[in-house]
């Protein structure tokens, strides 16, 4: 590298020193940063066929079609799909053999004066692989976090950047391609919120593990998979939405996981405030893991058995890196949930009133607490039995003395809610019991968990399960 030369600058121009690599860059909206990179750092003439501005909606519209949205996944791929095959149309006949053709598209809101709305960007790209190949593509959603829209398309610019020079180099890796997006940039400018890839530029590619690659990286503090088991746009999937979680592990999910929801479900639709939707609320199976970050995408291929056996039952999940219950709280606010609501046991409870969980917060349990019950979000808590038989239910938990006012205090606004449960429900179902019988031969875990659990775990072989013999 050339001294003081940036580095976002050197992987421009790799690619313009690259004979084999030319195309277009189409920049609507706050997007009209990548294109520049690339004049900048010098030998653009040999990777730029055209570059696109349409900042006037109505222009916009006269090229690509009317859109609903401007800043969208539809308004990214309609760029593509209009670009490209003009593109290949062009030129193909004079360069088609030597070159690998693409097209660059990104669309972004960025900060605009006294306005609060979000600040994010669609980003997208449509190339050849190799001379003459059909297409593959990336589309990423990011948030810009900067203060200023200056920054924030500075940012934007150089995750083009990078999106561009990792497709021509890193596309045989896509992990490897991911870790790179954020190069010179920062996860505390970017968040990289959902990616996807497809083409064959990418023919044994899973987005599922790269979606929990970004919850790995730290480039997005969770990543929400919808009933069908397909990662999605945590912020579209759960604005104005009533949202109502339940945390665990779910190896595998058992029927007492289900039960807690069912118990919960109508104390937590009579909790629905005044003006909300009368659909039904989401409901969402999330999976905190730390270990993602430990063992650099060991046990990916585990979450995405867990993420199909929940769509076996008809659940979404959130796959995050939140931790502590006062970050998942915030991360739902963030994305504008109608109503938050929490299904946890006992035990649960009871850790939260553990004072040595807050210590990184300057007001401790306090603060933690604080920011929990924020936006109006309740505990919906379960009862259990403990060693003597007896139930314990959120009105008869122990908590630490000088925490019992507390306690108090949330159950008397309702912020605490209790769940009420028949006794012989209370029997232990967890998903560790199903996992002891499966390691002892018996065959009565079927009983914990329901039958399309148990078929895909038998045909999968997952957590020991096997065909009957």
């Amino acid at each position: 590298m050339k001294p003081g030369f940036d580095p976002t600058a050197e992987r421009a121009l790799a690619v313009n020193l690259d004979p084999s690599i030319y195309g277009t860059f189409a920049e609507i909206g706050a997007g009209q940063e990548v294109a520049r990179w690339f004049f900048a750092a010098g030998g653009a003439a040999g990777t730029v066929a055209k570059t696109m501005s349409a900042y006037d909606m109505t222009v916009s519209d006269c090229i690509y079609g009317k859109a609903t949205r401007y800043v969208s996944l539809e308004r990214v791929q309609e760029m593509l799909d209009h670009e490209f095959p003009l593109l290949v149309e062009r030129l193909g006949p004079t360069r088609g053999d030597r070159t690998r053709f693409f097209v660059f598209a990104d669309t972004a809101a960025a900060r605009a004066y006294g306005s609060t709305a979000e600040c994010h960007a669609w980003l997208g790209l449509r190339f050849q692989h190799a001379s003459g190949s059909a297409p593959s593509d990336i589309l990423v959603h990011t948030r810009l976090l900067d203060g200023t829209a200056v920054a924030q398309q500075e940012a934007l610019g150089r995750l083009g950047v990078n999106v561009l020079h990792a497709a021509f180099h890193r596309a045989a890796d896509p992990l490897g391609m991911l870790g790179g997006l954020l190069d010179d940039i920062g996860r505390t400018r970017l968040e990289i919120d959902w990616v996807r890839v497809a083409g064959p530029a990418f023919p044994t590619n899973d987005n599922r593990l790269l979606a929990l690659e970004l919850v790995r990286l730290g480039n997005t503090p969770a990543m929400l998979f919808d009933t069908g088991g397909n990662p999605v746009l945590a912020a579209e999937a759960l604005r104005h939405q009533r949202v109502l979680v339940e945390r665990g592990r779910f190896a595998p999910v058992t029927r007492l996981n289900l039960d807690l929801l069912d118990r919960a479900r109508p104390v937590y639709a009579a909790d629905a405030p005044a003006g909300a939707p009368a659909t039904p609320a989401l409901e969402v199976m999330e999976i905190t893991t730390r270990n993602l970050r430990d063992t650099a995408g060991a046990g990916c291929g585990d979450l995405t058995d867990r993420i199909d056996l929940l769509a076996a039952v008809g659940k979404a999940v959130l796959v995050s890196d939140l931790g502590p219950f006062h970050r998942l709280a915030g991360y739902l606010a963030a994305r504008k949930v109608t109503q938050s609501g929490m299904v946890i046991g006992v035990p649960l409870l009871q850790e939260l009133f553990d004072e040595r969980h807050y210590n990184d917060l300057p007001g401790g349990i306090l603060e933690a607490f604080g920011r929990l019950f924020t936006e109006g979000l309740r505990l919906y808590v379960h009862p259990i039995r403990d060693e003597t038989g007896g139930v314990v239910t959120a009105t008869s938990v122990s908590v630490p003395a000088h925490l019992e006012h507390l306690r108090r205090h949330l159950l008397d606004n309702d912020l605490i809610q209790p769940l009420d449960c028949p006794p012989g429900a209370l029997a232990s179902s967890s998903s560790d019991e199903v996992r002891a019988r499966l390691a002892a031969g018996d065959p009565s875990w079927r009983e914990l968990v329901t039958p399309e659990v148990a078929t895909l775990m038998v045909e999968r072989q997952l957590f020991g399960a096997r065909p009957a013999t």
